[in-house]
């Protein structure tokens, strides 16, 4: 699968609305200054009981394919308490959703920065590169579990994007988990799971999401290649975000590595062997750290739609 031909390879004239930033350290220097208006904020609301994956074989995010792991390899039904441990145990299941910490409140302020620049960026990008106008995406944020157009999920499937409702789904905790079970720390990791999943937004305005879906059900045996492809690709699209922030002076070197390090933690062989003790490369659905790394460093490099070609091979 080809993506299409580009043109100009960087954005220009991004102005995020809420912050001025800069970078200092490891540390993405921002000032708060308000919510996106891209964000829908249903932490308030009760998630409910989980009652399975229910995605109907979509994306499911960065974290979620752990769960399915753990469904095929092992014992063919939902185990994702097992791998999480006493940490899943030990979560009280809230009737009514907790009041917002000012630290909370912070991370709101956060992710709207971050959403919108990141859609500021592809808002230039797009048109710029491949001819087709960008349509803005919503995230939303949730507490435990949440119902979207692609079926209920919960906080343990990780971020996700959902292409019939065109919404990104994040449960902040999720930023707690990729600090402190899977090893990568500071601000513009958490920024890069947000500009990977709007990669997939991405995806869907260009035709190839859908496409994709088409082959998946046409051929069942290579559903798992294709995922990779599909998740190698949205790394890549990270990256030429992540390209257009470093040329503005919003984050440096030391963020960028930070990037890279968030690449590498999910990567299948890395988290299989976490929950397993054991690879299994044919089981793969978002790519090894290595690929993830090399693809997120492809659109960095290049800040090029047309250097994302998972589909093509490199």
């Amino acid at each position: 699968m080809s993506v299409p031909n580009d043109g100009i390879s960087t954005a220009t004239g991004i102005v995020n609305k809420h912050w001025t930033v800069n970078c200092t350290g490891t540390v993405m220097d921002w000032k708060p200054g308000g919510v996106s208006d891209d964000v829908e904020d249903r932490r308030n609301e009760s998630g409910g009981g989980f009652s399975g994956m229910g995605l109907g074989g979509r994306h499911i995010g960065i974290g979620g394919f752990l769960v399915l792991l753990v469904l095929s390899l092992l014992f063919h039904r939902n185990l994702f308490t097992l791998f999480l441990g006493d940490s899943a145990s030990d979560r009280p299941v809230a009737t009514s959703a907790p009041a917002s910490s000012a630290a909370e409140n912070a991370e709101v302020q956060f992710v709207s920065f971050v959403l919108d620049d990141v859609q500021g960026t592809w808002q230039n990008l797009l048109p710029m590169q491949t001819g087709k106008q960008y349509r803005h995406a919503k995230l939303v944020l949730f507490r435990d579990s949440i119902d979207s157009a692609c079926g209920q999920a919960e906080s343990a499937t990780g971020p996700f994007y959902c292409p019939d409702d065109e919404k990104v789904y994040l449960d902040l905790g999720f930023f707690d988990e990729l600090k402190g079970r899977f090893g990568a720390p500071g601000e513009f990791a958490q920024a890069y799971v947000i500009a990977h999943e709007i990669g997939h937004h991405v995806q869907k305005l260009l035709g190839i999401e859908g496409q994709v879906q088409r082959m998946r059900q046409s051929n069942p045996a290579q559903s798992n290649p294709l995922s990779v492809r599909l998740e190698l690709q949205a790394d890549c699209f990270a990256g030429v975000w992540a390209m257009s922030t470093e040329q503005r002076k919003i984050v440096d070197q030391s963020d960028i590595a930070a990037g890279l390090r968030a690449a590498a933690a999910v990567g299948d062989d890395r988290l299989q062997k976490m929950a397993t003790g054991h690879v299994s490369p044919e089981t793969f659905t978002h790519g090894s750290s290595r690929e993830r790394m090399q693809w997120f460093q492809a659109g960095l490099n290049s800040g090029k739609i047309s250097a994302c070609d998972t589909f093509g091979g490199r």
